[in-house]
């Protein structure tokens, strides 16, 4: 037995069932979600969306990293985005430590991290509004996309909406 034998048996039934095979990959509301990697995060279940409606980008903090603006620039001019909700979450794990916490946890283990910044959130209202401003002034981004910042609520399942800076 493998780590992996139940997911592997998990998908057989999955596919027997599968329904999704005429979806194109285009996001067809029209929406980008940058959430947190969180598991207790369902973004589609949440937004009342279906596989195929968004494109959903998950990281660490769901913050909007370099990586994220180059994944929202092919979402945008490849694959139907037209909109961006960014939505990190309350009781997130990446709010309680700093990137030398996390660099010394790494350094107990033998690791060495420190070549790499993990994009903690001492401040999760200051990192949201950071986030919103760097893809409202991308030069990457069409002016003017639709954007919002809501912080999902982890233990009532509601959004809070957070006014743009």
């Amino acid at each position: 037995m493998t780590a992996f034998d139940d997911l592997l048996a998990a998908n057989e039934t999955y596919a027997r069932a599968f329904a999704n095979s005429g979806l194109t990959g285009r996001a067809a509301r029209g929406l980008a979600v940058v959430t947190c990697m969180d598991s207790r995060i369902d973004p589609l279940g949440l937004l009342g969306l279906r596989a195929g409606d968004a494109k959903i980008l998950r990281n660490a903090g769901a913050r909007v990293t370099d990586d994220v603006l180059r994944t929202l620039v092919l979402a945008v001019y490849l694959l139907g985005v037209q909109r961006v909700l960014v939505m990190p979450h309350t009781d997130c794990g990446m709010a309680k430590v700093t990137d030398a916490d996390v660099h010394a946890l790494t350094q107990e283990n033998g690791v060495d991290t420190r070549s790499l910044e993990f994009h903690t959130v001492p401040d999760q209202d200051a990192a949201l509004r950071h986030d919103l401003t760097r893809i409202r002034t991308s030069p990457f981004l069409p002016a003017g996309l639709p954007l919002a910042g809501a912080i999902y609520d982890v233990h009532t399942g509601k959004l809070m909406p957070v006014e743009m800076p």
